[in-house]
């Protein structure tokens, strides 16, 4: 199948050569029709499946340049609004449809002002959105599609609430809403049933992990943790590497570790304490290869979207098993290989434990040849001896 076989428009289907898309993934050719005929979408929903350009193009496809807001949004984080807004604008740009893009962190003037120019997709975290309704500044009157992603990372930071109260601003007749969640526990299931009608269920979730990455679990002591993971860093042939910590000191203290032992001019950190412009900055500076090396916690972990990640280390096991494929599922995308690496220390092994059951495997056991090992009872699991790395991949054209 094609983009020309979906129903896309020819102004949204120019912008697709654009972006370089010559094959629709699996969950655009299941969405893309559903969501041109109109119908609301319930779907579990996970990152590098190219969900993001499923709901975009139809709906740029389904509206037209009227300077009323038209589409609306919601995302869980900053650094996703500002990367879907950025989708939306490359996806439109042979259109007059424009894009206004609210989140906090920042003052109100740009987005006051796309707002005042007329905006027909407003993309949008639920609190930045609030404040510019008690501004005045926006209405929802006019919006007949709206999209809430990642719903479950916005239950886990508290903004159910708040996004029912925008839910029930939007109006109810005649609007489609497309849902999105990475899992569905049993409160999302009811609040999908309120503000959905008789959606299509729409399978682009998987707990499996990606064929083309290699992961396992390095067993060590919880006292060689930072030694491990500089050895680690060391003997592996990255091109570009993401370390996930998780919390926000912990990534500090993980970024100065990296730093002191030689990578100092190549590191930048991500995190929800650091200032919004300086996170788009590492962000950005990460993508275009100005660093080399992302300590992040999962602020970075679902819908940051960066081409050619190698490899993946997690500096702690996930406490929740969803994150583990997040986390790993940001290298080996678009059929490239990566591989990922995960500490596991004693404290840790009931969250190993967790992730197993959820991806229904086993993780391989590693040692890394030549560490200097203390004593762990983990040792004793069968880990195997690291297989030599494999060479970071070449280095693609970034589109």
């Amino acid at each position: 199948m094609t983009f020309d076989e979906l129903g896309l428009s020819a102004p949204i289907l120019e912008a697709v050569k654009d972006c370089g898309y010559e094959t629709p993934t699996p969950i655009q050719q299941q969405a893309i029709p559903v969501v041109l005929e109109g119908k609301d979408v319930i779907g579990a929903s996970q990152t590098g499946t190219g969900k993001s350009a499923a709901f975009a193009l139809p709906l740029l496809t389904r509206i037209a340049a009227d300077g009323k807001p038209q589409v609306l949004v919601l995302e869980p984080t900053r650094e996703l609004a500002d990367q879907l807004a950025e989708s939306f604008r490359a996806y439109a740009k042979h259109t007059d449809i424009k894009v206004a893009l609210l989140y906090g962190g920042i003052g109100y003037g740009k987005q006051t002002e796309e707002l005042r120019k007329g905006a027909e997709v407003i993309v949008a975290t639920p609190g930045r959105l609030v404040d510019h309704f008690y501004r005045g500044n926006i209405r929802f009157n006019t919006i007949k599609h709206l999209v809430l992603d990642e719903v479950d990372r916005m239950t886990d930071m508290g903004f159910l609430p708040i996004v029912r109260k925008i839910i029930n601003l939007c109006p109810w007749e005649g609007r489609q809403t497309l849902f999105f969640s990475a899992t569905m526990p049993q409160i999302l299931q009811g609040f999908a049933k309120w503000c959905l009608t008789d959606p299509v269920e729409v399978a682009i979730a998987r707990r499996e992990v990606a064929a083309t990455i290699s992961h396992a679990f390095y067993p060590v002591g919880l006292d060689q943790r930072d030694e491990l993971l500089l050895a680690l860093v060391r003997q592996t042939d990255f091109r570009n590497l993401m370390v996930f910590t998780r919390t926000r000191k912990e990534a500090d203290a993980v970024a100065t570790l990296l730093r002191h032992a030689g990578w100092e001019q190549e590191v930048t950190v991500m995190h929800s304490d650091i200032p919004q412009k300086e996170r788009m900055a590492a962000l950005r500076g990460f993508k275009e290869d100005k660093y080399r090396i992302l300590v992040a916690t999962d602020v970075a972990a679902r819908g940051i979207d960066v081409n050619g990640v190698t490899h993946v280390i997690n500096y702690r096991v996930p406490e929740n098993p969803e994150d583990y494929v997040h986390r790993i599922g940001r290298t080996g995308r678009a059929e490239a290989q990566g591989d990922a690496f995960t500490l596991l220390t004693a404290d840790e092994v009931d969250f190993a434990k967790s992730v197993e059951i959820f991806i229904k495997q086993t993780v391989e056991r590693r040692k890394l040849e030549g560490f200097n090992y203390a004593y762990t009872a983990l040792l004793d699991a069968g880990a195997k001896p690291l297989r030599k790395p494999r060479p970071a991949a070449p280095k693609r054209r970034r589109k």
